[in-house]
């Protein structure tokens, strides 16, 4: 390693970080997680890095991507600028229209579909800290017809520091700007200055990482009733939605549904998946007869 010194700064006072190195972690990023970052990002790209370049005492971003792509420990260095180059903007019941339509219409509907077996199966894809599969918990625990039945929420992210705060379930005042306060009351108890969610709800979310660019890693989860991935393929460029989407069509069961976020939409994606109308939503359904 080089030590930091003056002459590695530009005359703005910035560690240099060329065109050429910063598309350079473009290409990292798209490779290692399927992330597009656009051209304008450089200095947020430069912002997000440059303590990791300062800790490591590198000469410049050059040095730091080198370290990257060649040392025997990069891996783990990967995992860190993945999740500090990923957005984790998330709430409890955020967008409450579709929720309202998932835990009213769409559970009416796979509680007749799944009566025999008594079981339904939730994948959230790209969970964050964890406010989205705990707020889909809450919302199937509110439900007294399902008291006797196997809901099994999976939970994904590919960030590992998101998914340890997540199996943590402790939350403070950002996350709750969209809750209620009986649900406050009812599933968290007060700890160190926020609220720590309750084991009854915890438990019902098992978390693991995963790319979603990396089909592979979903491999065990078949079957599936429905898929949540709301706001995560807008970072996505057009080959790899098709790829994402693909492969929950795949995953999911004929009739099962996708829940994609207000902003996203299939239009210029896929024809796989039909939209089905519902009183306070529209949502992706997986047809029987849906186009390959």
């Amino acid at each position: 390693m080089t030590a930091i010194t003056k002459d590695i700064f530009s005359p703005d006072g910035k560690i240099q970080f060329s065109d050429d190195t910063f598309h350079q972690f473009q290409e990292l990023m798209f490779q290692k997680s399927g992330v597009t970052i656009e051209n304008h990002a450089k200095e947020f790209v430069r912002s997000r890095l440059m303590n990791s370049v300062l800790m490591r005492q590198f000469s410049d971003f050059r040095d730091y991507f080198y370290f990257l792509k060649y040392d025997k420990d990069r891996e783990a260095e990967i995992d860190k600028v993945i999740d500090l180059l990923t957005i984790h903007e998330t709430y409890f019941f955020r967008e409450m229209a579709q929720l309202e339509t998932f835990s009213g219409e769409i559970l009416d509907e796979l509680i007749e579909k799944n009566r025999t077996r008594k079981t339904i199966r939730i994948w959230s894809a790209g969970c964050s800290t964890g406010e989205e599969p705990y707020t889909i918990a809450m919302l199937m625990q509110e439900r007294k017809d399902l008291r006797d039945w196997r809901c099994e929420i999976f939970a994904t992210d590919i960030s590992s520091k998101v998914l340890d705060s997540a199996r943590k379930g402790l939350y403070f005042d950002n996350s709750f700007r969209a809750m209620q306060d009986d649900y406050l009351l009812k599933y968290f108890t007060p700890e160190n200055g926020g609220f720590r969610i309750k084991e009854e709800i915890r438990k019902q979310v098992i978390f693991n990482q995963g790319n979603l660019a990396d089909f592979r890693q979903s491999h065990f989860l078949n079957e599936m009733d429905l898929v949540f991935c709301r706001n995560v393929i807008i970072y996505f460029n057009l080959e790899i939605k098709k790829k994402v989407i693909s492969n929950f069509y795949e995953r999911l069961k004929p009739g099962g549904f996708l829940l994609l976020g207000h902003s996203e939409s299939l239009s210029y994606v896929t024809p796989m998946f039909d939209l089905r109308h519902f009183k306070k939503d529209m949502v992706y359904y997986k047809n029987k007869v849906s186009a390959q």
